[in-house]
């Protein structure tokens, strides 16, 4: 994407997201690579919103999901970074609508569609898993990672799978953008 404003030159924006099952370091690995490139990073706008829930998350709490990841992912892409890390992405809601309820709304849907990214980092399940109220799945991290990479591979997203300790993966990852930018 190019951002040019007034009197300004104009800005090459890479967007990156970091994607995968529960607990693979996703979060970690973003605030990582935004300390490491001096630039912000967008979180999980899900784990805000169901931290104030006062009860369990319904199929339309999907959509106001989604809105408020779109909403935190322009808030960030107006700073005018040269990179911009996202920790999640609408991918994600549709694969756990999917999940869930067997189907996703089309709002999901449309915006995977009109949204573009530059590169995807699909984080492995070799890390442990860490308990969080919020995850629902410790047995199902193989599934869900094929699912990710099955969605990657089917919209021709250019993407690298990361596997590795913590180290590792920051390491191999910062090569890689490195280069890539």
């Amino acid at each position: 994407m190019k951002v040019t404003n007034v009197n300004e030159p104009e800005i090459i924006m890479v967007k990156i997201v970091l994607i995968g099952p529960e607990s693979t370091g996703k979060s970690t690995l973003a605030a990582q690579l935004a300390t490491h490139y001096k630039v912000n990073w967008v979180g999980e706008f899900a784990r805000e919103y169901i931290e104030k829930l006062e009860r369990p998350y319904i199929e339309s709490d999907l959509l106001e999901i989604a809105k408020g990841q779109i909403e935190l992912e322009e808030q960030a892409l107006r700073n005018n970074q040269s990179v911009v890390f996202f920790d999640t992405n609408l991918i994600v809601l549709k694969v756990w609508s999917l999940n869930a309820y067997k189907k996703c709304d089309d709002l999901i849907l449309n915006g995977i569609d009109e949204r573009h990214y530059d590169l995807y980092f699909l984080c492995g399940i070799d890390t442990p898993w860490e308990f969080d109220e919020q995850r629902e799945h410790p047995h199902m991290r193989a599934h869900f990672y094929e699912v990710y990479k099955n969605e990657l591979m089917e919209m021709n997203a250019d993407f690298v799978e990361l596997a590795g300790n913590e180290t590792e993966r920051l390491e191999k990852t910062i090569q890689i953008l490195d280069e890539y930018m």
